[in-house]
């Protein structure tokens, strides 16, 4: 019986390494937008998300003249345009993408799945 107590007492304690282990290399978390932010350390205010007063939205002229403007004709859609594009300069001032999740502009390998169609 002293036996299986000592095997047992051996297994839980090799179990209880492997969960105090050290922890890992801090990297930044996904966050989805619920919730608390996990990357933001805590006890940080949060500053607000307004713009500086100097900085005016380049938009809010082309949306003026937007309405202004016969809808769907060759001018609307060149400010149309304009409007699409500084707002996807914008985001991607915004949006961080991981490197290794970017295909890089090197032609595929042969490892690459796929379909054998």
């Amino acid at each position: 019986m002293m036996r299986h107590g000592f095997v047992l007492l051996t297994f839980c304690a090799t179990l209880m390494g492997c969960v105090v282990a050290p922890a890992q290399e801090r990297r930044p978390i996904a966050w989805d937008g619920l919730g608390q932010d996990p990357n933001r350390p805590s006890g940080v205010k949060r500053r607000a998300a307004t713009q500086a007063p100097g900085a005016s939205d380049p938009n809010q002229e082309r949306e003026r003249v937007l309405g202004t403007l016969h809808p769907y004709s060759a001018a609307w859609w060149a400010i149309h345009d304009e409007i699409e594009a500084e707002n996807d300069r914008q985001l991607g001032t915004k949006l961080v993408i991981c490197p290794r999740c970017v295909p890089s502009s090197q032609p595929p390998s042969n490892d690459v799945t796929g379909s054998i169609r």
